[in-house]
Formats: C-alpha cells, sequence, structure tokens
C-alpha cells in the first residue's frame, strides 16, 4: 500500500531581489521587477510504500527540508501534489514548539500537545520520556538553563514518545553526544521493526544503506535518481566527486 505518493511536486518562492531599502524603493518606483521565483523543488515524483523507509540525499540547498516540511505539513506545495496516508512525526526543527522560561516538564506537556497528544497519554508517557532524555534531575528547570545538547534531546525524546505511522528525520546524528546518537537512532531501528515508515535526510550515505530500502537523489531542486539505496548511494558518490 502506497502511504506517500509525490506527483510533479514543485516548490517555488518569491525573493526579494534587492538586497536593502535604499535599493528597492528606486526599482520600485522606476518600474522594474523587485522579486525574482527561486525553485526550491521541480516536479518530483516518487512514492513510498507501508513499512518502507526512503532515504533522501542531497548537497547543500538541494531541497532536502524543503520536501520534508511539505510531506509533515508544514508547507505547502506550488504545484503537483503530495498524498500521505498516515499520521507524520516530524523529527525536523526539534524544539521548535519549546518556551524558554517554561521547565522541561512544562514544555513535554506543551510539546505534546503540539503533537497532538492528549494530557492523559502524555501522564503516560512522561516518565519514558525523561528516562530516555536521561534529564531526571533537570525537568523542573526552566529550558533556557539547558545547553543546547540537553534541549535537543528532550525535544527528540517527546517527538519519539509513541510510535508513529511515518517518521520524518532530518541529520539526525545533529542531537546530542555520540552515545545519545546511537540511543537515537537504536530508537528508530525499533520504530521500523515495529512497522513504521521512515523518510531520511542524510548526508551519510552509510546511514541510507543502513536504514533505508530507496533512496531519492536531489540536485539544484531537481530529481535526479529515485530507486534502490544501494544503486542511488553509488550514484550520489558519482556526483558529489563532480564540480558544482
Amino acid at each position: 500500500m502506497i502511504i506517500i505518493k509525490s506527483e510533479n511536486l514543485s516548490k517555488i518562492y518569491s525573493l526579494q531581489k534587492q538586497r536593502t531599502f535604499k535599493e528597492f524603493l528606486p526599482a520600485l518606483f522606476s518600474g522594474q521587477p523587485t522579486k525574482h521565483a527561486f525553485h526550491a523543488l521541480s516536479h518530483l515524483n516518487f512514492e513510498v510504500n507501508r513499512e518502507e523507509s526512503l532515504g533522501i540525499l542531497g548537497r547543500n540547498g538541494s531541497g532536502k527540508s524543503t520536501l520534508l516540511k511539505i510531506i509533515a505539513g508544514v508547507t505547502k506545495p506550488s504545484d503537483g501534489r503530495i498524498t500521505v496516508n498516515g499520521q507524520v512525526a516530524p523529527l525536523i526543527e526539534l524544539g521548535a514548539g519549546f518556551h524558554p522560561e517554561l521547565t522541561g516538564r512544562e514544555n513535554v506537556y506543551l510539546n505534546g500537545s503540539i503533537l497532538g497528544i492528549k494530557k492523559k497519554e502524555m501522564d503516560r508517557l512522561y516518565k519514558s520520556i525523561v528516562n530516555f532524555a536521561e534529564l531526571h534531575a533537570f525537568m523542573d528547570q526552566p529550558v533556557k538553563h539547558y545547553s543546547s545538547g540537553m534541549y535537543m534531546r528532550l525535544a527528540f525524546s517527546v517527538a519519539v514518545a509513541e510510535k508513529p505511522e511515518i517518521l520524518l528525520v532530518d541529520e539526525i546524528l545533529a542531537v546530542g553526544d555520540t552515545k545519545f546518537q546511537e540511543k537515537c537512532l537504536n530508537r528508530i531501528k525499533e520504530f521500523q521493526i515495529q512497522g513504521s515508515t521512515l523518510v531520511l535526510v542524510t548526508h551519510s550515505p552509510g546511514q541510507i544503506e543502513q536504514y533505508c530500502q530507496k533512496v531519492l537523489i536531489l540536485d539544484k531542486s531537481k530529481q535526479i535518481f529515485f530507486g534502490d539505496a544501494k544503486e542511488g548511494v553509488e550514484k550520489y558518490q558519482t556526483i558529489l566527486s563532480s564540480p558544482l
């Protein structure tokens, strides 16, 4: 069964041509263009089956994170269509809903509500979230006093408190220290075994081969390859060795 399907998907942003207000006014009054179109994604076509895992590879600026945000419903495509048949847990911009003045405990419940988890369910999950984050002594402290690693650990722990149907992961190895990174990857592997669909954005071809059956390669907003992970990784290595 297809769980994610992209049909001729494109995303275009309108960017300001002039860098300063001083440059903008003369252009505006003289009738010169003040904006130009930036194609973040151009005509993507791919599909992911339930319980399948898709890796997304591409250089910086190729459109990987934009695609994740469209799958998550954070932003809409400019053209084409994306169909997502399942509940999405996006591990992108972790902790975006945290309030710095609130304690870790309060932010767990706040972030849980943003993710659509009811308070009664959060009461049940709270202990496992704290155990996973390993922040027992800090849960009643405002998160503004947390280190960046502590902040991300708590955010990740809330996001993976329940098994999702679709898990979106953006460069998860940026979370915490090496030991915690391994813990995160093990949790992701558990979800895969339990039947979750994984969409993984990474710069690591090794992670793609380890966690994914299929790979989508983006280059300058365009789809270069979609297919078998091993074949895709080999193609990506060729792309990396070519000039920009």
